[in-house]
């Protein structure tokens, strides 16, 4: 099923799973990958629409994946199968259908390790899961304004690959962060606060993000294009970020 059903369920995974080493002192891991949908799958409304990952993330005990491809889910589900820490796994059944290059032999993708997805200059920008889509999109369009775009996948959202974040804005000085989920409390403020903290000094520009609206994603085909994370709002973005008065 999607994480939409996971919250009947949720008790289980934040109060035994994600505890259970702790709470043994060491004595016993947990070993599991709850693996599932996530985010929009279009024209099915509220209840089937919803994006959970800053949920689990936010758990102490838990690794969470949220893929954006199905070479990096092969790699990091494998990763996940072997951990010895319960591990969500996220994923788009939008993509289930996706098709890409994805070797026969053995590899795996280190838990924890973001991936720049396309280099760029002039601004960075982060996200996860299949939203990096609309980010890699409007990095295109923006390449023939003569805007470089870098964009860092995630990944991992617990752990965060902060290091390659602070990398990546130190050379560009410009941040926006693309994310599926609402804006309290998201993936997004979390980047954001590290990248203030840490990369103050670089900034030429406030952060900015770029989330889903603050709403029950709607039924009707034009409401949702107007309230998940999209090409033409992430271009907005950038383009602010671009162009802040000194």
């Amino acid at each position: 099923m999607t994480f939409n059903f996971s919250l009947v369920a949720i008790d289980q995974i934040i109060n035994s799973a994600a505890k259970m080493m702790s709470m043994s002192g060491g004595q016993f891991p947990i070993p599991i990958v709850f693996r599932g949908a996530t985010g929009s799958a279009g024209m099915l409304s509220s209840q089937h629409s919803q994006s959970f990952d800053s949920w689990y993330a936010n758990c102490p005990g838990l690794k969470v994946i949220v893929p954006s491809n199905p070479y990096d889910a092969k790699g990091l589900l494998k990763s996940a199968i072997r951990d010895n820490d319960p591990v969500v796994f996220m994923e788009s059944e939008q993509m289930y259908g996706e098709k890409g290059e994805v070797p026969e032999g053995e590899y795996l993708i280190p838990i924890g390790v973001a991936d720049v997805k396309r280099e760029g200059k002039d601004v960075t920008i982060v996200s996860f899961g299949k939203i990096i889509k609309q980010a890699l999109s409007a990095a295109d369009e923006l390449e023939k304004e003569g805007i470089s775009v870098e964009v860092v996948d995630l990944r991992t959202i617990r752990p965060i690959d902060y290091a390659t974040i602070i990398n990546s804005v130190k050379k560009t000085n410009r941040l926006v962060i693309v994310e599926e989920a609402w804006p309290l409390g998201a993936i997004a403020t979390e980047v954001a606060f590290k990248v203030q903290k840490e990369a103050f000094d670089y900034l030429d520009a406030p952060v900015l993000r770029v989330t889903a609206a603050d709403v029950p994603l709607p039924y009707a085909p034009t409401l949702i294009e107007a309230s998940l994370p999209n090409v033409s709002r992430v271009i907005k973005a950038v383009k602010e970020v671009m162009y802040v008065a000194k």
